[in-house]
């Protein structure tokens, strides 16, 4: 009957690491979902993303300590141009656009279910 006792509770205590290590695995599987992937990989792509996207709006005039002001220059700046505005948009989508849409089109086939 002791035996018995003992191996019940060796038993409860392997259950017990079980359930905890299924924890650990759900929450490092939760901390992955929440950051798309590993957290120090994300953080890494988010500072070199911060830095290009600074880059664009330093070279569109925006300026991060007074960001209010710096768009609504921006946006007066635009309205002053006029239609030039939509020629110099239209422009730089389309140089855009024969980069962009033909390897978003390659990347969709490639991810393409395939078979019946």
């Amino acid at each position: 009957m002791a035996q018995d006792s003992a191996q019940d509770s060796a038993q409860n205590q392997v259950q017990d690491q079980g359930k905890d290590q299924t924890r650990h695995h759900q929450s490092d599987d939760q901390v992955l979902r929440f950051f798309g992937g590993p957290p120090l990989a994300v953080m890494g792509r988010l500072v070199l993303l911060s830095i290009l996207v600074g880059v664009i709006l330093a070279a569109i005039g925006l300026d991060p300590w007074n960001i209010v002001e710096s768009v609504r220059q921006l946006i007066v700046h635009i309205w002053r141009m006029g239609f030039d505005v939509v020629r110099w948009l239209w422009r730089y989508f389309l140089l855009g656009a024969v980069i962009v849409v033909p390897i978003w089109f390659l990347v969709r086939l490639a991810k393409a279910p395939r078979g019946g």
